[in-house]
């Protein structure tokens, strides 16, 4: 909040033609390669949009699994603006292989059939679990091999880069956009659309501007990617909600009220919970439940959390646990 009420002072032109918009954009190159290119927009729903529509078109297909966000949770807003087809393939770990996609390109070259064209993963994934280097090059080559278009939603991207101990064009490295998150990790408003490689379809601009997601005070979203990416901020706070995630798996391992159902390895942990408890749980700390059928519910730490947070939902589950008995 600090650098976007620095960017208030005085004057500045519009529409990403602003000294803050043109350095962000600069550290999106130092961080990936020289040609390489972002763009802000306000929300991640967008960004996921937008960075498919820069590599398919209504014909085609995008590889997805079944746990997605983009299968799950963008209410339909791909297949509306773009027309295209997700394929949702089922995981156990919400993680693609190769050896899961590879029945699904099928029928190439038939114009009956929608061709695919894109492969789009989460990183960290919907479910807390994070794609080791060995299974992303996997992923990689075998998108190469078959000449599919790599998508990242990075909704979480820096907890998964504190995770695996690594930089971030490290973990941007091998794909054709990145749908990089702010919101979810400190920023007040803003996402980034991100070519690692550099723009290849001269007409997103103007696909951004219709879908409405051309800020006219883009220095205002930059600010904050400059002060999130340009310092050690985010490897801090991505560090900090990972560490909270491992304290609360920690208790949760403990308790004989609670059954992990995933590896903790990012900022979320995915748990079994007794039915019964879950209303009041909530009424103490807010969560999803992920699955209705299950009650395997998602617990998210942020980079807010306190260790006195964690403990006190540890303490109430116990507490209710022990009354219900």
């Amino acid at each position: 909040m600090q650098a976007i009420a620095r960017a208030n002072e005085g004057h500045a032109p519009s529409y990403g033609t602003d000294e803050w918009t043109v350095r962000a954009i600069q550290m999106f190159r130092d961080l990936t390669t020289p040609k390489g290119d972002a763009y802000f927009v306000f929300n991640g729903t967008a960004a996921n949009v937008l960075s498919l529509a820069s590599l398919v078109r209504s014909h085609h297909a995008v590889l997805a699994t079944a746990q997605s966000h983009l299968v799950n949770d963008e209410c339909g807003a791909f297949e509306k603006v773009v027309g295209a087809k997700v394929i949702a393939i089922p995981t156990v770990d919400g993680k693609l292989t190769p050896e899961l996609m590879k029945p699904h390109l099928i029928r190439k070259g038939d114009q009956h059939a929608s061709q695919v064209r894109a492969i789009s993963i989460t990183q960290p994934t919907e479910i807390g679990t994070v794609y080791s280097f060995e299974e992303l090059s996997a992923i990689i080559g075998f998108a190469k091999e078959n000449d599919l278009k790599l998508h990242l939603d990075g909704a979480r991207l820096v907890n998964a880069a504190a995770s695996l101990d690594c930089d971030l064009r490290r973990i941007m490295d091998g794909f054709d956009v990145v749908s990089f998150g702010g919101t979810k990790n400190s920023l007040m408003f803003g996402e980034a659309v991100v070519f690692p490689k550099g723009l290849t379809d001269p007409d997103f601009r103007f696909i951004r501007k219709q879908l409405m997601q051309l800020p006219s005070k883009t220095r205002f979203v930059a600010a904050q990617f400059l002060e999130f990416l340009g310092t050690d901020l985010w490897r801090v706070n991505a560090k900090h909600s990972n560490e909270m995630a491992r304290r609360l798996s920690s208790g949760l391992e403990r308790s004989q009220y609670a059954t992990l159902t995933q590896k903790t390895q990012a900022n979320g942990c995915f748990v079994l919970l007794p039915k019964k408890l879950v209303p009041k749980l909530r009424d103490h700390s807010f969560f999803y439940v992920w699955d209705e059928h299950t009650f395997e519910c998602r617990l998210m730490t942020s980079w807010d959390t306190e260790p006195k947070d964690v403990d006190d939902f540890l303490a109430n589950l116990e507490r209710l646990g022990q009354e219900s008995t």
